[in-house]
């Protein structure tokens, strides 16, 4: 019964131009939207989902095979030295492992060098510590430790030492790269007492830099829990002892408290408010106090 009701249907489709026109025209776009999805399909991957595989610890050429596995692309853009893992691992990866994306995605790693780079340490005899710092952080290096010396240049470096060994012009002595550098700092009569930078919210490479700049030594370094030699950049300083806005002698070690706890990081800020609030207090009472007498 069906076939001859199609059968019928057909027929009066086919002795009306307009209508077998209609008819041809609607399949027509039938067909395109058909053709249309699957090259867009084969084109975009839409609704090929896969899952990121965990590349931690894998070498370069075992990546490639999970990689290849799970029809993502592996790329390297950035490299570590990290001593506690084998050189050539991964230790890194964008987007990370477990992550939902279309095949064919890069997946961006960092690969654990063999060996620390080497660089040159330039020479700052002669200048002052601010630019000091800057010329060895822009080689790469930092400061291990700065030890004051009465001198009227305040503020200016008079020594330059890696190792124990004395820089001197033209020495093009190499460190790795990290490594710290001990500038003997001239210490004159006056201005020997500074305030102690507030460093909560910063990094850990960034609160050293505020030290060294200010003329502090870095002290102790406390980690947190779940701190570990990948994700420490991530971290941000919840504590410091002294307190912000402590006024100590030029050379004086400073501690710090380092977290992944943002709450944690919140109530540093709040301490470091209280602090400075203390110190500013306290400098206007001796200053009054002095004017007095």
């Amino acid at each position: 019964m069906i076939m001859y009701y199609l059968r019928k249907l057909i027929a009066k489709i086919s002795g009306n131009p307009i209508a077998r026109n209609l008819v041809l025209a609607l399949c027509a776009i039938i067909v395109f939207g058909f053709v249309a999805n699957l090259l867009l399909n084969l084109f975009t991957r839409h609704g090929q989902v896969r899952e990121v595989p965990d590349l931690s610890g894998m070498t370069i050429d075992e990546a490639n095979h999970a990689g290849k596995s799970a029809s993502l692309r592996i790329e390297i853009n950035d490299s570590l030295y990290v001593p506690a893992y084998p050189g050539g691992v991964i230790l890194e990866q964008n987007p990370a492992a477990g992550a939902k994306v279309k095949s064919g995605r890069r997946v961006f790693v960092t690969i654990n060098s063999y060996n620390q780079k080497m660089v040159t340490i330039p020479y700052v005899t002669g200048y002052s510590l601010r630019q000091a710092k800057s010329n060895l952080e822009m080689a790469g290096l930092g400061i291990d430790k700065l030890i004051y010396q009465n001198d009227l240049a305040t503020n200016n470096i008079l020594e330059e030492r890696y190792n124990g060994r004395v820089i001197r012009p033209g020495n093009k002595l190499q460190a790795e790269m990290g490594s710290g550098i001990t500038l003997v700092v001239g210490l004159g009569s006056e201005n020997t007492v500074q305030a102690v930078p507030r460093l909560a919210g910063f990094s850990l490479h960034e609160a050293k830099s505020r030290l060294w700049e200010a003329g502090f030594n870095v002290g102790r370094i406390k980690r947190d829990a779940g701190i570990n030699l990948l994700n420490e950049k991530d971290a941000h300083v919840c504590a410091q002892s002294p307190a912000a806005g402590t006024r100590l002698g030029l050379g004086t070690s400073v501690d710090i408290t380092i977290t992944l706890d943002d709450k944690k990081v919140e109530e540093g800020h709040k301490q470091a408010d209280r602090s400075m609030r203390a110190a500013a207090q306290a400098l206007a009472d001796s200053t009054a106090e002095a004017d007095a007498e």
